[in-house]
């Protein structure tokens, strides 16, 4: 809403249909008169890109893509069906240095791919609107202002000098696809004659009273306006000129909260003037803030006075070729983010805005967003007072459409532009500007003074990576190949990008999209993402843990078993990344949240992403799944003080359980066990030690090692008062492979109400358990399956099941030759 000439009861066209594309040489047409009648177009999507538009017509391959930026792109489109008039040409975002023209004259110069444009024009019928989107990259070699570093990862360094998105221009990790063309909605506007604009809307949570505060520009004269918000309304007051404010209360309002620690409960917020409704969309109420931690070190979020640990992941794009922002395209991918249990997601500086749709959807799913703006490692221009006009625009164009929304819960000057200039070497002074210091700080605060602010990510402590200070990007555990421990040692505060690995995809995918000899072929090695410059890669990075956990060569494995190396790498990171958040989400941890590196791959294959591209979640989603479960069991090995065992209530309720943990010998046979009833407060977190529940010492880490070993593994169940399971966990004191057992599994497809689900039941502890179901998506997969319970695993129908045929396929696991049949 708000910032526009006309927001409330004007009538909108969506201009998507009748346009055409051709290319041209760089400067070869100067105006639209000029492009040569046998030029070759073809049918382009709008919004879209000329990726998008050459992709469809079989010009472009993602794969392979050419390069974009070399050419100027022509869009052409005559208004056949537009009333002569005055209008309002509306241009949501043009990527990237765009001229407008309009019968021939040019109505709009646009330099910045990340600001929206509103052109007052007069349409005199059959009239032509045709865009040039100007070639970058002939641009980039243009000298800027000297910066005083150079990012390696991001090519060319004239980037800096140009507000267009780093996909694309990454090497080593994102296919160079570079953004071209209107990316964002062209929409024609006619006035109403009771206009109503430059809306600006406040919700606010005091002492338990939701604050609603709403502004706008009205060009009737003292119209009988109010606002309605739930069963409460307010009229309007004039406050000078054409300006009216209403400031509603309502004490007894339902706070929005995560989906992990409440209900994401929104209000509709209705105009109503002179007797006409209008919508001016959802709003929640809840209050967020910093905690600094005890020791003024740390970092993490208070929701409306409760700390939130916030698990979640970083965003990509739904779709790197058409770079789209409606609801149907970002929807599956939240949905899977909620689903398994993450309460944040990040939209790095790297990446691009994604649109109002975007949030709508995590205000509805209870998703916490933190949002960099789109700066990212450069040293980018301090007082070129052009450029920081594009800022200022950005800026307020972005919060302006986001001013309502209450899952916005950070905002971020940016990307690792303090981290770059420290790790090469520059004095403290060189991090920071006043991009991230100064400007961009002012314009948050005034337009969202209830969403914190951080100068950058990471941030904070003697060097801005520091992990035991504030904001971090910790790669200890990944990148840097360190042990396990290092989560521990690292003393992580807040980590917003964390456990980098080339996740292994279903074999399902790799069959339809990327049907090559694994590991073996360049195909599949083109896909494993890397730095730039660096002699290893995030496979090998993967391959570090693999011999870690399971004690095997990973060269030997996957040139003498592909298979079966290829379903240890799948649950490998799974493992990692349980164990990890285990240790970050105990009792006694600073830790305050930390977000995977990334949720969603740009290409099928074995990329960074928890999802593929295709929206078909990787392995690894089904732990992330299981250890960010609000209500949770952990265990956590502390040598010689034995096996801790952590239970976790986020919710907001004290809940009764039934905590049990059980030894086995040889992945069946009880070595000792115990249980104990418990009730969880509400927002709580409990540590007992593993012998509590024994009643006497066991050796349950291995850690005195008086004599052989005498078991294999330890489980932890917390079930329900009525003894449903809520979440189990798992301890292997010997080592992963040391647990590997060929269990049979009893499995069984029940019917309820249409709906499937898999009850599977073990003689012995069965690791990382596989089910294979075509036209099916298992609620859990990869899981372990211990011996005395039954598992049940609701079965999601996809496109091609059949409705009352019961589900077949296979289960195979770590530990077994065997594939038993469903």
């Amino acid at each position: 809403m708000g910032g526009r000439l006309a927001s409330v009861g004007a009538e909108e066209t969506l201009l998507s249909e009748g346009w055409n594309l051709v290319l041209t040489e760089p400067g070869a047409c100067l105006t639209p008169h000029d492009i040569p009648p046998s030029s070759r177009f073809i049918a382009a999507p709008v919004p879209g890109t000329v990726a998008d538009a050459l992709e469809r017509a079989g010009l472009f391959d993602r794969e392979n893509p050419e390069p974009l930026n070399t050419k100027d792109a022509w869009y052409v489109c005559r208004l056949f069906d537009a009333e002569p008039g005055e209008v309002i040409l509306r241009f949501a975002g043009l990527a990237t240095l765009c001229h407008v023209f309009l019968n021939g004259q040019e109505i709009l110069s646009s330099e910045s791919m990340f600001t929206a444009h509103e052109i007052p024009v007069t349409l005199l019928g059959g009239d032509d609107l045709v865009l040039c989107f100007r070639a970058l990259g002939p641009r980039l070699s243009e000298p800027g202002a000297r910066a005083r570093w150079r990012p390696q990862m991001i090519a060319p360094q004239g980037l800096k000098n140009f507000r267009t998105t780093l996909l694309g221009h990454m090497p080593g990790w994102c296919p160079e696809i570079h953004a071209v063309g209107p990316w964002r909605p062209i929409t024609l506007v006619r006035r109403s004659v009771m206009s109503i604009d430059n809306v600006s809307i406040r919700a606010v949570l005091e002492n338990g009273v939701g604050r609603l505060s709403v502004s706008l520009h009205a060009d009737a004269e003292n119209p009988d306006m109010l606002l309605r918000c739930g069963e409460v309304e307010q009229g309007f007051e004039k406050i000078g000129g054409n300006h009216y404010s209403a400031i509603l209360k309502l004490p007894e309002v339902t706070p929005w909260w995560p989906h992990t620690h409440g209900l994401p409960h929104l209000y509709e917020l209705t105009l109503v003037s002179d007797g006409a409704e209008y919508s001016l969309g959802r709003t929640g109420f809840r209050r967020i803030e910093i905690d600094r931690g005890v020791d003024g070190d740390g970092f993490g979020l208070r929701v409306n006075g409760e700390p939130v640990f916030c698990r979640g992941a970083v965003w990509t794009t739904a779709d790197i070729v058409r770079l789209p922002g409606s609801r149907a395209n970002y929807e599956p991918f939240l949905r899977l983010a909620a689903f398994a249990g993450m309460n944040m997601i990040r939209i790095g500086g790297t990446m691009a805005y994604e649109t109002p749709e975007f949030f709508e959807l995590c205000d509805e799913l209870g998703i916490l967003v933190w949002q960099d703006f789109m700066f990212a490692n450069f040293d980018y221009p301090r007082s070129d007072k052009a450029f920081t006009g594009h800022v200022h625009a950005e800026v307020e164009g972005f919060i302006h459409g986001v001013q309502a929304s209450p899952s916005l819960a950070v905002l971020c000057g940016g990307s690792e532009i303090y981290q770059q200039a420290a790790m090469l070497g520059l004095p403290q002074e060189f991090w920071r500007g006043p991009l991230t210091e100064d400007v961009i700080p002012a314009i948050a605060e005034r337009m969202r003074p209830d969403v914190p602010y951080v100068p950058n990510s990471p941030h904070g402590g003697a060097m801005p990576f520091s992990p035991n200070t504030g904001v971090t990007h910790y790669y200890g555990i990944g990148a840097y190949m360190r042990p396990l421990e290092d989560a521990r040692r690292a003393d992580v505060r807040f980590a917003a990008e964390t456990l980098a690995f080339a996740h292994a995809p279903q074999q399902k995918t790799l069959q339809r999209h990327l049907d090559v000899p694994a590991v073996h072929s360049p195909l599949w090695k083109a896909r494993v993402p890397r730095d730039r410059g660096a002699s290893w890669d995030f496979e090998d990075v993967r391959d570090f843990y693999l011999k870690e956990l399971y004690h095997v060569d990973p060269a030997a494995l996957r040139r003498e078993n592909p298979e079966r190396y290829l379903d240890l790498s799948r649950a490998v990171t799974g493992e990692v990344l349980t164990e990890t958040f285990a240790e970050w989400r105990r009792k006694g941890s600073n830790c305050n949240g930390a977000l995977v590196w990334t949720l969603q791959d740009i290409l099928p294959g074995p990329g960074w992403g928890v999802v593929d591209s295709t929206g078909e979640p990787k392995p690894v989603w089904f732990a992330m799944r299981r250890v960010f479960r609000p209500i949770q069991v952990l265990l956590t090995d502390e040598g010689t003080n034995g096996l801790d065992v952590h239970v976790i209530n986020e919710t907001g309720e004290s809940l009764p359980v039934e905590l049990e943990i059980v030894c086995l010998r040889d992945g069946k046979q009880r070595a000792v066990g115990g249980s104990q009833a418990l009730i969880l407060a509400p927002r709580s977190t409990e540590k007992l030690a593993a012998t509590e529940l024994f009643g006497a010492f066991f050796d349950t880490t291995y850690a005195f090692r008086f004599g052989p070993p005498s078991h294999d593994v330890t489980v932890a169940r917390l079930r329900s008062a009525d003894g449903g399971l809520l979440a189990e966990a798992f301890h292997f004191p010997l080592g992963r492979s040391k647990a590997f057992h060929d269990a049979a599994i009893v499995v069984k497809a029940v019917e309820d109400g249409g709906n499937w689900t898999l009850e599977l039941q073990a003689d012995r502890f069965a690791q990382s358990v596989h089910l294979d179901v075509p036209n099916y998506r298992a609620a859990d997969d990869w899981f372990h399956l211990a011996p005395g319970s039954v598992k049940r695993v609701p079965l999601h129908g996809l496109a091609g099941a059949t409705k009352g045929e019961a589900p077949s396929g296979e289960i195979r696991t770590l530990g077994g030759s065997r594939i038993l049949a469903i």
